[in-house]
């Protein structure tokens, strides 16, 4: 698996595809891995759905989002810290839970859908001292990346350090190891679809009566997997559709109205609550006359379709 995913780095790399594709590809997948990442911890959110779920697991996409853009972005720290860690924390907890960024201060358990309890985790007096020792490992450790990267995403499972969401920060903490160590695959691969889709064999690997190797196995197969799919949707150039090359928000408008024809204004701008309205308006007006859509009515009751034909 390793020789496998060290020949799809490489061709990724390698990969000429064109920037408005390859952004647009690299967009999704940040909001895939928001969602299934999300998914993964029970959250019912279909990625076509984002818009039309309820606040709160809208929110839990949303923070999640934000921190997968952090760890793609310029002032992500390069080195695992527990600062960094408990920034993750505070990212996607922000409006969920008082105790943003903080360890959590009292005995903890897993329990199973029974009810009953399959694993208790480490006293919350030890977890600093577990905590610097993961990061003091995660530094010298003699492995590769993508192994460094699953075993710490195990180890900190283990330890537990949060009262709720570590799952999604410890693959958080995953994917910064994956992107500082030169497997950020351009930032177009979303393993958390894969995890999701085999979330019984995701819990199953972290079983605490197993060591890390089935887990390890399990990650990086994910991520393979997930490569091989956005390699097959990125080498077929003759199958490009004209809304691919749009400017990235064009094409998100061009998405939503496509998945809620006859969308009003207010229901578009409500997914871009920074942008100016009147920029968004231009957006419209850019998209009927190259057009990707058609306006119905005149009023500001008007709704937009897309052009099918296009």
């Amino acid at each position: 698996m390793l020789v496998e995913l060290e020949a799809l780095k490489i061709f990724f790399e390698n990969l000429d595809v064109l920037p408005q594709v390859e952004e647009n590809i690299k967009r999704e997948s940040l909001l895939k891995s928001s969602v299934y990442s999300a998914r993964v911890e029970g959250n019912p959110t279909l990625l076509e759905k984002v818009e039309d779920a309820d606040y709160l697991h809208k929110l839990e996409i949303s923070n999640l989002l934000g921190a997968y853009k952090y760890i793609h972005s310029k002032n992500c720290p390069k080195n695992l810290s527990v600062a960094l860690i408990k920034n993750f924390h505070s990212k996607i907890m922000k409006n969920i839970s008082e105790s943003t960024g903080s360890f959590r201060d009292e005995p903890w358990a897993i329990f199973n859908q029974a009810g009953v309890a399959v694993y208790l985790a480490p006293a919350h007096i030890k977890l600093n001292d577990l905590m610097d020792e993961l990061i003091l490992w995660e530094k010298k450790a003699l492995v590769s990346t993508p192994v460094k990267s699953a075993q710490t995403q195990f180890i900190f499972e283990k330890i537990h350090p949060f009262a709720d969401g570590n799952g999604r920060v410890g693959r958080l903490v995953s994917a910064h190891i994956m992107n500082q160590g030169g497997y950020d695959f351009r930032g177009l691969v979303s393993p958390e679809v894969a995890v999701d889709e085999e979330r019984e064999g995701y819990y199953l690997a972290l079983e605490p009566s197993l060591n890390s190797t089935n887990f390890t196995e399990f990650y990086l197969a994910c991520f393979i997997k997930e490569a091989k799919k956005v390699l097959a949707k990125l080498s077929q150039k003759n199958e490009i559709r004209p809304y691919d090359l749009l400017a990235p928000r064009r094409r998100e408008i061009f998405q939503i109205i496509n998945d809620h024809p006859y969308a009003s204004f207010d229901l578009i701008s409500r997914r871009f609550l920074k942008v100016n309205p009147k920029t968004l308006h231009y957006d419209l007006k850019c998209l009927m006359k190259e057009g990707f859509i058609y306006k119905i009515g005149k009023t500001r009751g008007s709704t937009y379709i897309i052009n099918k034909a296009k």
